[in-house]
């Protein structure tokens, strides 16, 4: 074991020698890159992307990221494949198959079957002179100079490219479909990133209850009010609808500013034209108005009536902030 070697300097060499390995995709995002797209827009069935040792881990990956982003996608891992998972495969689907040699044993055994089933197959390789390379109906080239790792030999540099030009193909379909953020959200509903995209106003307002005084309101059933629902404020409204909001900062400056309170209404310590969100809209937007302006609570409408609060301590218990 060596201890004295240059760990940051090791490091550095890495991430530079992958990231020019990325950067050369670029000159093979080719004819066949595109039409490998046209072809997936067009398609009826599903993609199968199949691959051993570590290009099957990326081929794992690059399924995910397809899934999530509108391309159904099915991983065949190559071994498995001739020993029955090459039932998986379906009339209409087109397969990408990964490997930086394109001439492994597996591959090569694979690749016969492959084409008698006619589909499209589609090679994701570092060796345009290999065995899938000439096999394949369409190439999508990911080759690299050489390995980050230092006998050349460990998968390091060709699986990042892999890596990425997969994630070229899965943005360019996203894209193309304009797959938008409440897409993206069908497929996570789960965690944080789901619930900011997904969760609205009304999940939250609908369980607060709705404090309200009217303007005429004593400032004795003002604080009742507030203390009452916990929500550190309470609507203002009359005939005409909402009117304002009163905050527990309000009743604070107020204390501050009079001896005497005694001869206050709610239309005296109000907050005129308050911000307000409607409960259709998502709950992440209520934070951002929160934000913007400095403040804890949304008053919530319905078709332009009061119906509720939204409170910045929802958001956090949801996860949104």
């Amino acid at each position: 074991m060596i201890h004295n070697i240059d760990i940051k300097k090791t490091a550095i060499e890495t991430l530079e020698l992958e990231a020019g390995a990325i950067r050369k995709l670029t000159q093979f995002i080719d004819h066949d890159f595109i039409t490998v797209v046209n072809k997936i827009l067009d398609l009826s069935g599903r993609i199968i992307v199949t691959g051993i040792g570590k290009s099957a881990i990326i081929a794992q990956k690059i399924v995910a990221t397809l899934n999530s982003t509108g391309t159904p996608a099915i991983f065949m891992h190559a071994a498995d494949a001739i020993h029955g998972d090459l039932g998986i495969i379906q009339e209409h689907d087109l397969i990408i198959a990964l490997s930086k040699s394109g001439n492994t044993p597996e591959i090569k055994v694979l690749v016969p079957f492959l084409k008698q089933t006619g589909n499209t197959l589609v090679a994701m390789v570092g060796n345009l002179d290999s065995f899938l390379a000439q096999h394949a109906n369409f190439v999508l080239n990911t080759s690299v100079e050489r390995e980050a790792c230092p006998n050349n030999l460990a998968p390091t540099t060709s699986t990042t490219a892999q890596l990425a030009m997969g994630d070229a193909l899965a943005v360019c379909l996203q894209t193309c479909r304009q797959f938008s953020d409440r897409d993206f959200a069908k497929y996570h509903p789960g965690g944080t990133l789901g619930r900011r995209l997904y969760l609205k106003v009304s999940d939250l307002s609908d369980n607060n209850g709705k404090p309200e005084v009217s303007p005429s309101a004593n400032i004795r059933q003002v604080l009742i009010t507030i203390t009452k629902y916990r929500l550190g404020a309470t609507a203002v409204i009359d005939t005409n609808g909402i009117v304002g909001i009163i905050t527990d900062g309000d009743i604070r400056r107020m204390l501050e500013k009079h001896e005497d309170v005694t001869h206050l209404t709610a239309n005296d310590i109000m907050t005129r034209n308050p911000k307000t969100m409607r409960r259709e809209e998502l709950a992440a937007d209520a934070l951002h108005m929160m934000r913007r302006h400095n403040i804890s609570q949304l008053l919530v409408t319905q078709e332009g009536h009061y119906a509720g609060i939204i409170h910045i301590q929802d958001l956090l218990k949801e996860g949104i902030i």
